[in-house]
């Protein structure tokens, strides 16, 4: 029968290494979980494997990883983004559902070596599970990472014994909320090109080709019409003030930012969001949507009413909506609905509350929650599709009048000189 060497760790987070009799691989790791060990690396033979965290050439490469994620004169602490969240949730939940231990999938995920922030997260997640703790404490450590309805999400999966299923509904959260950025994304995408375009063009012309007229118009001594010397005078302007103007464009945009950052400034730009016709339209798709997939998923693993409310609070991406969603869960007691403080704020659509009610009522409140985040994701797509069809031909047309003024300008010029020389 095959020896196997194993190098394990215990409870305490104490180094264990030896060896089991086993007919294959798995079975070797099955002996090693039920001596209580969590298993570290594992090969045939009667030697013990050097440890990754012992070896030279590991511990020189995880000194790397560390290394390139370590904060800076105490800096902002490692994070994983949303993309890198989604996949190692995705793998943690095939690996559990496979029958494998918690410290067993941290432990195969910890092995790989991708250069990214997770190099330093998942082994630290490992030790602290093998330590003893449980994997919401530990992803709690880590708001910076892991959101509080993930972490709360986790915790009822651990209570109820399903962190599989849970962290698959995760998944599917996520996907779904990745997708609506997307969405947003790929219709801003095109205006987006059209207008730097627009914009660059615009500068060269004025940079360094009115310059060269300029100097033609002034040599013939001619008076030129008012749109070229008011076009003459714009480029004079760029080209003596062209570092005051970017001075003022990267200070408006600091201002702009640190503003946003305040409560006040968020507040006003979001309750602005709230009045623009189309962008109303989007704002509120994405946020009923969000709400109702988020609160949905709290409530069908287990979450407390008031504490899933409070958790959604964060996640609704509108600090209007938000703030609407703290009043209406100070308006919900233990046992009371939901749909009626919401409705109560005149914030939230009289179709989603009503809706919302009905499940109330039917105590189908998953189904109701899941047929609002359809309805709102339909209506998210209507939004996004009708921005792109209004905002593409505006833009178009607002350079296409800048480039024409420009264009016009110079050949009522030209038109002037040639008609004076021509009498």
């Amino acid at each position: 029968m095959p020896v196997y060497a194993y190098i394990a760790k215990s409870r305490s987070g104490e180094r264990i290494s030896g060896t089991v009799d086993a007919n294959d691989k798995r079975t070797a790791l099955m002996q090693v979980e039920r001596m209580g060990y969590v298993p570290v690396s594992l090969r045939e033979g009667s030697a013990p494997p050097k440890s990754p965290g012992t070896t030279k050439g590991a511990s020189k490469s995880a000194g790397r990883a560390k290394k390139a994620y370590r904060p800076r004169g105490g800096g902002r602490a490692v994070r994983m983004s949303m993309r890198e969240v989604l996949f190692f949730t995705r793998e943690l939940s095939d690996l559990l559902a496979s029958g494998m231990t918690l410290g067993n999938a941290l432990n195969t995920l910890a092995q790989r070596n991708t250069g990214k922030a997770q190099d330093v997260i998942i082994p630290q997640l490992r030790d602290e599970i093998v330590q003893g703790a449980s994997l919401s404490d530990a992803l709690a450590k880590r708001p910076e990472t892991f959101s509080t309805l993930y972490v709360s999400m986790v915790r009822a999966g651990e209570a109820s014994g399903d962190l599989a299923g849970v962290l698959e509904r995760l998944c599917k959260h996520y996907e779904r909320v990745q997708e609506a950025r997307e969405k947003v994304l790929m219709a801003l995408s095109y205006p987006s090109i059209v207008v730097v375009v627009g914009i660059v063009t615009i500068f060269f012309v004025m940079v360094f080709v009115v310059p060269r007229f300029t100097q033609i118009f002034a040599e013939l001594g001619s008076t030129l019409p008012l749109p070229t010397q008011i076009l003459i005078r714009i480029s004079e302007v760029l080209l003596s003030y062209w570092w005051l103007i970017i001075l003022v464009i990267i200070g408006s945009i600091w201002a702009l930012r640190n503003w946003l950052r305040t409560e006040d400034g968020r507040h006003q730009w979001h309750r602005a969001q709230l009045r623009l016709p189309v962008i109303r339209g989007i704002v509120n798709a994405n946020a009923f949507a969000q709400f109702a997939r988020t609160l949905g998923a709290l409530l069908n693993n287990g979450v407390p009413v008031l504490q899933a409310l409070s958790i959604v609070e964060h996640t609704v991406g509108n600090s209007v909506i938000a703030n609407e969603i703290r009043n209406a869960r100070g308006r919900v007691t233990d046992g009371a609905t939901i749909s009626a403080p919401l409705a109560a704020g005149k914030v939230f659509p009289a179709l989603l509350t009503d809706m919302l009610a009905v499940g109330e009522e039917t105590g189908d409140m998953s189904g109701s929650l899941t047929h609002i985040a359809n309805r709102y994701e339909y209506e998210l797509d209507r939004s996004v599709k009708l921005l792109t069809t209004i905002i593409e031909p505006v833009l178009i047309l607002v350079i296409a009048v800048m480039v024409g003024f420009v264009a016009v300008s110079m050949l009522l010029a030209v038109f002037d000189l040639t008609s004076g020389l021509s009498v």
